[in-house]
C-alpha cells in the first residue's frame, strides 16, 4: 500500500509539473500572438473590408428553442450587423412557447413557398417564412430534433452564402463582429476554411436596442468567476493553440466556415452532445485525410456576448454536458491518436485533451484522495504536501491572472478599475474551491456519458434585456 501511494504521488507531481509548463507556455504563446495582432490590426482598415468586391456574403444561422424572452433583441442586433452582404436565417426547433409567434409579430414575417433541398439531414421543416420588414431574414419552423446540430443542418440546407456563422439565439455580436472575423479569410491565408471569435459574458452589462451600452462586470460572484473562465479559455487558450495551428474547437456561439466544406462532411451530427467541437474535429479529420493545406484560426478582437448560467444547478449541468461532449468526440476520434497522416493533431493536439482535459478530474481527484492518505500514514512529508499543493495554487492563479492583465493592456472592456480589480480577486477564488467543484461536475459527465445518459438537461436563462423595437 505504501509503495503504491509513493507512485502515485510521484505520478501526480510529473502530472502536475507538466501541466504547469504547458499553461505556460501557452499563456507565453498567447502574449506573442496578441501583440503580434494588434500591430497587424493597424494595417487593415474595416471600411475596406466593407467596400470591397471580395468580401464574400455571409448566411448566419441561429437555432432557437423555447427564446421568447430574448428573440427579439438578438434576431434585431443581427440584421443590425455592420457587414456588406448578409442572410440571417432563425431556424425555430420545435419551440413549446411564444418564439414563432414574437418573430411573426416582431418581423411581419409571412409564409412562403420555396426550394428546400435537404442537402443534410435534419428533422422534417413544417415551414419557410420571410420577413415583409426586412426580406434578409428567414425564419425556418421545424419539429425538434432533438439537437442544436439538427437545428443548425436545417439552416445549412437553406443558406446561399459561400460563408455561414453559427450564432447562439441567446448571443449578441457587436456591430463589427463580422468584419473582423473575416480578417483572417481577406488578409490572411487562402487556405482559411474556419474562424472563432472571443464569446464574452454578457451578464451584468447593460444592453440597449440590441447594442452592448455598457460592459460591467456581473455582480453575483457565481458569474463573475465565469468571466476569468472564458478570459482564461479563450485569450490564452484558443489564441495559442490557434497560432500552432492546432485549434480543436470554434465556439458553437461564434464561429465561420466555408458552407461548403461542411456540406462535405455532411454537416453537423445531429446526435453530438458537443456539436461545435465535433464539427472542428471532423474537419481536421477530412481535409487530413484528402491532404489538402487548410487554417483553421481563433480572432481575439471580434466579440460574441452570451449569457452564463446564474444559478449553480444550471452551471453543473453546463459542465457536465461539457465534458460528455469531449468524451464524444474523443472516443470516436481515437485512431487518429499518434498517427502520421493526422500530423501535430493527433500527436500533440489529441494527446493532451486525452491527458490534460478528459482525464484532469479523474487523475486529480484520485491524487488529491491519495496524497491526503500518504500523508496521514506518514508516507509522504506534510510540509512536501503543503508546499506542494500550495505552488500548484499560486501558478494556477498566476495564470488566471496573466489572461486578466492580458484582457486589460490588451483589448481593454472593463474600463472601470473595481471590475479590473475584482476580476483579479475571482482569481484566486478561481483555483480553489471553485475549481474541485468544477472537478466534481466533470467527473459526473463522464459517469453519465458511460451509463448511456445523454439527456440535453435545460438551463435557466433571464434572457437579454429587452429593448423597443425601432420605428
Amino acid at each position: 500500500m505504501r509503495q503504491f501511494l509513493e507512485l502515485s504521488n510521484d505520478g501526480l507531481f510529473i502530472y502536475y509539473v507538466l501541466c504547469n509548463l504547458i499553461y505556460l507556455a501557452l499563456l507565453l504563446t498567447a502574449f506573442y500572438t496578441s501583440a503580434r495582432h494588434q500591430r497587424r490590426l493597424e494595417s487593415h482598415r474595416l471600411e475596406w473590408i466593407h467596400s470591397s468586391v471580395l468580401t464574400p456574403p455571409i448566411t448566419i444561422l441561429a437555432p432557437a428553442h423555447n427564446e421568447e424572452k430574448s428573440i427579439r433583441t438578438s434576431v434585431r442586433s443581427m440584421l443590425e450587423l455592420d457587414y456588406p452582404e448578409l442572410e440571417v436565417i432563425v431556424i425555430n426547433d420545435g419551440s413549446r412557447d411564444r418564439t414563432l409567434q414574437e418573430l411573426t409579430e416582431e418581423f411581419r414575417l409571412r409564409e412562403i413557398n420555396s426550394v428546400y433541398i435537404a442537402q443534410v439531414a435534419s428533422a422534417r421543416v413544417r415551414g419557410l417564412y420571410r420577413s415583409s420588414r426586412d426580406p434578409r431574414l428567414l425564419v425556418i419552423d421545424k419539429e425538434p430534433g432533438g439537437s442544436k446540430a439538427d437545428a443548425v443542418n436545417a439552416g445549412l440546407n437553406a443558406a446561399t452564402s459561400p460563408w455561414v456563422c453559427v450564432v447562439d439565439s441567446d448571443s449578441m455580436l457587436e456591430s463589427d463582429a463580422l468584419l473582423r472575423i473575416m480578417t483572417p479569410v481577406l488578409y490572411g491565408s487562402k487556405d482559411v476554411v474556419g474562424a472563432g471569435g472571443i464569446v464574452r459574458v454578457l451578464n451584468g452589462s447593460t444592453v440597449e436596442r440590441g447594442r452592448m451600452k455598457q460592459v460591467r462586470l456581473p455582480r453575483k460572484p457565481i458569474e463573475a468567476i465565469q468571466v476569468v473562465e472564458y478570459l482564461r479559455a479563450f485569450l490564452i487558450g484558443r489564441e495559442a493553440w490557434g497560432t500552432l495551428d492546432m485549434l480543436m474547437i470554434i465556439s458553437g456561439a461564434f464561429g465561420v466556415f466555408r458552407t461548403d466544406l461542411i456540406r462535405a462532411i455532411g454537416g453537423y451530427r445531429a446526435a453530438a452532445i458537443g456539436e461545435d467541437f465535433d464539427l472542428v474535429a471532423r474537419l481536421h479529420r477530412y481535409l487530413l485525410d484528402r491532404g489538402e493545406p487548410y487554417k483553421i484560426q481563433f480572432v481575439a478582437d471580434p466579440v460574441c456576448w452570451t449569457e452564463v448560467p446564474f444559478d449553480w444547478r444550471s452551471l453543473a449541468r453546463q459542465r457536465m454536458r461539457w465534458q460528455k461532449g469531449l468524451l464524444d468526440v474523443l472516443w470516436p476520434n481515437r485512431n487518429m491518436l499518434f498517427r502520421r497522416r493526422y500530423g501535430r493533431i493527433g500527436a500533440i493536439a489529441l494527446p493532451y485533451l486525452w491527458i490534460f482535459e478528459l482525464c484532469a478530474p479523474v487523475i486529480e481527484i484520485a491524487g488529491i484522495i491519495t496524497m491526503i492518505a500518504a500523508a496521514v500514514m506518514g508516507a509522504l512529508s506534510r510540509e512536501f504536501f503543503l508546499q506542494f499543493m500550495l505552488f500548484g495554487y499560486a501558478f494556477a492563479t498566476l495564470i488566471s491572472i496573466g489572461s486578466v492583465l492580458q484582457e486589460e493592456f490588451t483589448y481593454k472592456r472593463y474600463n472601470d478599475w473595481r471590475d479590473v480589480g475584482r476580476l483579479v480577486t475571482y482569481c484566486f477564488a478561481e483555483h480553489f474551491p471553485y475549481r474541485q467543484l468544477h472537478m466534481f461536475w466533470r467527473l459526473q459527465g463522464i459517469w453519465q456519458y458511460l451509463r448511456g445518459d445523454m439527456a440535453w438537461k435545460p438551463l435557466r436563462r433571464q434572457g437579454i434585456n429587452p429593448s423597443p423595437a425601432p420605428d
